[in-house]
């Protein structure tokens, strides 16, 4: 999958292995299931990511990183 999708950050960690760099496909369908780009592990589904990405980061500086990460990937 990894040449047919996106990277973008969560304010949730993967609970296998604590990242929260995830990779969904580069459609973006609601549907699309978002894996965690460490381990490979399947997280939520994209819906489900933006969800989490509207009600936003719980800290300034989670702010600060997933705005420098998630830059015009939305």
């Amino acid at each position: 999958m990894s040449g047919l999708s996106k990277n973008f950050r969560l304010p949730v960690a993967c609970p296998s292995c604590g990242s929260h760099l995830m990779r969904v496909s580069q459609v973006k369908n609601p549907d699309d299931k978002v894996f965690c780009a460490s381990c490979s592990r399947f997280v939520c589904l994209y819906h489900e990511a933006c969800t989490v990405l509207e009600q936003g980061p719980c800290s300034e500086s989670e702010a600060l990183i997933e705005q420098a990460v998630n830059r015009g990937d939305r």
